[in-house]
Formats: structure tokens, sequence, C-alpha cells
């Protein structure tokens, strides 16, 4: 049994969770996945996984194991790749993750239209609205929706999008409408814990004059669905993503406060991780988010970013 064999044995059975679903996965026996996966263990001279008949799970060298190999696994998977089928083919599985607002309004249609016309290249899209370690966690991408620091990840834009000032007409017949962001202060705001200070606003005026206001609510969430139903029940104001409020702002649910001020303007963004061969599946599924993005920003429709 070589190591390459034991390596994705048994980091197909941690992804997966048991012998049984890597057997499938792998197209073996699972008394073969059980062989290679007890190889590995004899050859390191360590336990890597605890076994019973109810569940599994990583022991703790098993956990920094898994780390390694399976960005190992993935570099010798993409080295076979653009050996044997070229820098520009696209297949395999593709591990994305995205953030769960822009995820559910965006990256069901981009990733159909992707398929479509890469129907080898098997997407798997996580959800998740922290910063995801794509190394750490083995995944091939991330689509950020935030001003990226210095990183060593490579970066390629997608689109803006900017932040919108909302309230309920209903909270604003009650409170009063602000006609100055120092206003914002008295009022209920609704918090977004996921950004570095939830509590601090900053906004630039129309003479292009910067300022800040700090703010207070009774609802702090990090999820911007949940803030902006908040806000649409009359909770307080929100500042989110425009893309997060153009429906309810339409149909008059939500009606935009102090619109001549310019609040966060934020990148889209496709980052992976530095390779020396950038992998054929995710090159051309960059290619087709910029594409995607661009013909969203055109849209005649008004759906766009």
């Amino acid at each position: 049994m070589d190591r390459f064999s034991e390596i994705r044995a048994f980091v197909t059975v941690a992804e997966q969770g048991s012998f049984a679903a890597a057997a499938d996965r792998l197209d073996l026996s699972r008394a073969m996945v059980t062989k290679l996966v007890s190889a590995l263990e004899t050859r390191l001279g360590v336990r890597l996984m605890h076994r019973t008949t109810r569940r599994l799970s990583l022991t703790e060298a098993g956990e920094t194991y898994l780390a390694q190999a399976g960005s190992l696994l993935a570099e010798l998977e993409d080295l076979d790749a653009l050996l044997s089928q070229g820098a520009s083919k696209a297949s395999g599985r593709l591990r994305v993750t995205a953030p769960v607002s822009f995820g559910m309004r965006f990256l069901g249609s981009a990733i159909a239209g992707f398929q479509r016309q890469h129907p080898q290249v098997e997407v798997e899209l996580s959800l998740n609205d922290r910063k995801v370690d794509l190394v750490e966690e083995g995944f091939d991408l991330a689509i950020r929706v935030s001003n990226l620091a210095d990183s060593s990840l490579i970066a390629r834009p997608l689109a803006r999008v900017r932040d919108r000032l909302c309230a309920a007409p209903d909270y604003l017949l009650r409170r009063g409408v602000p006609q100055h962001p120092d206003e914002l202060a008295g009022h209920d705001c609704l918090l977004y814990t996921l950004t570095s200070q939830p509590t601090l606003w900053e906004y630039q005026a129309p003479d292009g004059s910067t300022g800040r206001v700090k703010v207070k609510g009774g609802l702090r969430a990090n999820n911007g669905d949940i803030l902006t139903n908040a806000a649409i029940q009359g909770m307080g104001i929100i500042r989110q993503p425009e893309f997060l409020l153009q429906q309810a702002l339409a149909d008059g649910r939500l009606q935009v406060i102090l619109p001549d001020y310019q609040w966060v303007c934020l990148d889209v963004s496709a980052v992976y991780p530095v390779r020396r061969h950038v992998p054929g599946k995710v090159r051309v599924f960059v290619d087709h988010l910029v594409t995607f993005f661009a013909e969203q920003k055109n849209s005649p429709s008004g759906d766009g970013l």
C-alpha cells in the first residue's frame, strides 16, 4: 500500500465522518479503507482516530495530521490534474465558503451557470459568516464581502457593495427622521457584531468631510437578514449592504435615511491560497464569478449589487 492511498483514505474518513461513507466516496470496500488507515497509523506510530461502534473522532495527533495532510493531498491532486489534463481543465471537487446572506442571494444562480459549463466540477458550498482559514480547513476558495487587509491570499475583485441607512416608516413616525448622523446617538440602532466596532458608524458627508457617530440599541446579531427583519418590524435603524435591503426598500417596508451621506462601501472578492499552480477548477470558477457579477451590476431588472 502506497503512502498516497493511506493519506487519501485517512483524509476522506475524517471528512466524511465514517469508514462506510469514505468507502463509498473512494469506491473501495470498507475493509480496504480500514486497512489503509490502520497501515498509516502503524507507519506513523500514533493513533489518529478514536473508533467506537457509534462514533468516530480524531485524536489530537489526528487533528494535527489532518490539517497538514489535507493541504498536501490537495497539492498532489492539483499537480496530477495539471500534468494529466492541462492547466485549463476543470474537474474534481471545489470547496467554496461564503457569507450566509450573500451566498443565499447570489451563489445558487452563479454555481448553476458554472456547472452547466463545467459539469466535471463538483462544487461544495459552505455558508458561514465567520472568517474561515482556507488552508487549515481545506477550502479552495472564499467569497469575502469586506475591505481586505494585507494577507497571503490572492484576491480577485468581483463587485462593490455599499451600505444604506434605513428604518421602517412606523419607526420614523414614532421617533422622527434623523437629519444629521449625530442624531443617530439618540435612536435605537440595530448592530451587526461581525464588524470590528459595531457601535461606531463612520460616514462621509455631502461636502466630502468624514465623521463617526457612536450608536446603541437593543439588538445585536451576527447576521444581516436577522437585523433587516427586525428593522422591518420597527425595532430601529439599520445599516446594512444594499443587496440585503433592496426588496424591503422597493415595497416600502423600509425607508432610506440620510440619503446624501455615504456609509461603508465594501469589496466583494474571491480569495484563494497562493499556490505554485492555481488549479484549473479554481481559475475557471473565479473567471465565471467575474462575468456573473458584471452581469448582475448591469442587469436591467435592478437586482444587481
